[in-house]
């Protein structure tokens, strides 16, 4: 398997936290988000992944895009460490946490979203910081209660092994972190990153630990 990821993509982080926990192979491919124009625009990418954004997962020349789906595709085809419940409501569930960060958090904050935000928008960089602020602060009181008021939520957002709801999580909690957020008003979502972070698995994946790193 091959991976084209990029070291402080949360998307991409997602899915390298997926592979580590299966204990699966693959070759990382990096590919550059701002070197050179961005070498996600470039035509080698583009066609294997229109949509220039990473990850992408090559498996046998099958090539998968966007980092839930991909998540699921191991899990169905790595059976092994298991990363949704074996309950449709659990399974629900995990979807729903994961969702929240991946659909109403992190689109809003992707990279080509800030850049639109400056250069076409016209934002400062103290505006533009201040709207990605806001969003995970929105979007983390969200998921916060619904951590917290779950009696489903054990070590890990959903029991006591990780899910692919960790595999989302624990990248944008990153994300806020470099971005300067205190996130005290977040104790549920706090914790289960801590424990996240002493898996060695979630260790692995950290942008710090990929080859491309800065």
């Amino acid at each position: 398997m091959k991976l084209y990821d990029y070291f402080r993509s949360s998307a991409a982080y997602r899915v390298r936290i997926g592979l580590n926990l299966k204990a699966l192979t693959y070759e990382a491919v990096p590919v550059h988000l701002t070197r050179d124009g961005g070498e996600q625009l470039k035509a080698d990418y583009l066609a294997i992944n229109p949509g220039a954004l990473v990850p992408a997962l090559d498996d046998g020349g099958a090539v998968i895009t966007q980092s839930l789906a991909i998540l699921e595709y191991l899990d169905e085809m790595h059976p092994q460490a298991p990363l949704m419940p074996r309950d449709a409501l659990g399974r629900a569930r995990v979807r729903s946490l994961a969702l929240t960060v991946a659909c109403d958090i992190h689109p809003l904050n992707n990279l080509r979203v800030l850049r639109y935000l400056v250069k076409q928008g016209g934002l400062t960089e103290d505006a533009k910081n201040a709207w990605y602020v806001h969003w995970v602060q929105e979007g983390f009181a969200a998921l916060e209660v619904l951590l917290s008021a779950s009696g489903d939520t054990g070590r890990f957002c959903h029991g006591d092994t990780p899910t692919i709801a960790d595999c989302v999580l624990v990248p944008q909690v990153f994300n806020a972190t470099r971005f300067g957020i205190d996130l005290a008003a977040y104790p549920t979502i706090v914790r289960i990153d801590a424990a996240c972070q002493a898996v060695p698995a979630f260790a692995a994946a950290h942008p710090s630990r990929h080859p491309d790193a800065e």
